[in-house]
């Protein structure tokens, strides 16, 4: 059998950050290359920022009464990206660790305050999330993302957040080494104004496809979607037992294409409660999804929003 991702024993959803590298950018005003914002963990002024922004957040999550599930600057920690600002093998193995470690650091206060509190490790596509790139293969992506891994795996983290994926080639890859490494995963899609993965397969498609080519003993924990605002992935969920499958939904804060977004150089936040009033309706359309939280534009504000939007709709499912 595939690794679990277990529920909270109290039927509790976990709430997440938001987007990180937005919020660091564009409110904080610092600066990392290749959005490869684990640089940061080297940058002391850095460091008291990020500490500051995770106590905001985790006091919107101890206030909500639900559980923690934090994840961290590691979104781009792999060989490619690595490589483009001067982290070979170990200096990339090194950085996902002291991630963790401050991701633990900074969690342990609360640990009387949130009923429970969970670690992700963060994994982003091996190209750009927004572009297809070169086709990948289900073989190269399992063998690239293995030692992000396999990192997560020796270090004990609950589990691993593949974000913004676009293909399904790389989301099976990805499963399929996670599986091997005995830690569950969450494939999170990220979809376009039409609705559809950058690929062109709609979300349904690829959450069949994936678990398809994956096999029962190789599936994914569950899937979500991230970087995408409600007015892109709602068309896109229609109907059918798929749907079973998603347990996560971080979506962006403004109703605005991805690109157009990242081209503005500032933080859009869109609608914080309006967003928190749709995260509490697909809270109760969808009563096994379970993470919630957001993605670009998006932190403790929003959170602020979404996480009672969400316990008042497990009040009303339960």
């Amino acid at each position: 059998m595939p690794p679990v991702f277990a529920p909270n024993a109290q039927g509790l959803p976990f709430f997440t950050e938001g987007g990180t590298e937005t919020e660091l950018m564009y409110r904080h005003g610092l600066t990392f290359d290749h959005f490869c914002a684990f640089t940061l963990l080297d940058n002391p002024r850095a460091m008291s920022v990020i500490r500051d922004m995770y106590r905001r957040l985790l006091d919107k999550i101890a206030a909500s009464g639900g559980c923690a599930l934090i994840s961290g600057l590691d979104y781009r920690a792999s060989s490619d990206w690595g490589a483009l600002v001067g982290y070979d093998a170990a200096a990339l193995t090194d950085i996902q660790l002291r991630n963790i470690a401050f991701l633990r650091e900074v969690s342990a206060p609360y640990a009387g305050e949130i009923p429970e509190i969970r670690i992700a490790g963060i994994l982003g596509p091996r190209g750009d999330a927004y572009e297809l790139n070169r086709t990948i293969t289900t073989e190269e992506a399992e063998e690239y993302h293995r030692q992000q891994i396999e990192t997560y795996a020796r270090d004990g983290v609950d589990l691993i957040w593949a974000a913004t994926i676009n293909n399904i080639p790389e989301a099976v890859g990805i499963a399929r080494a996670a599986t091997s490494a005995a830690i569950p995963v969450n494939i999170s899609f990220t979809l376009t104004s039409d609705h559809h993965l950058r690929s062109g397969d709609s979300l349904a498609a690829a959450v069949r496809a994936t678990d398809a080519a994956c096999g029962s003993d190789n599936r994914p924990d569950s899937y979500g979607v991230n970087c995408s605002h409600p007015l892109e992935f709602e068309p896109a969920l229609g109907n059918g037992d798929w749907q079973d499958r998603l347990r996560s939904f971080r979506p962006n804060a403004a109703a605005m294409d991805k690109i157009a977004l990242c081209k503005l150089n500032h933080l859009e936040e869109g609608d914080p409660q309006e967003l928190g009033q749709q995260m509490g309706a697909l809270a109760r359309r969808y009563p096994q999804a379970d993470i919630w939280g957001g993605c670009c534009g998006s932190w403790d504000r929003h959170l602020g929003h979404i996480a009672p939007a969400v316990m008042a709709a497990r009040r009303v499912t339960a």
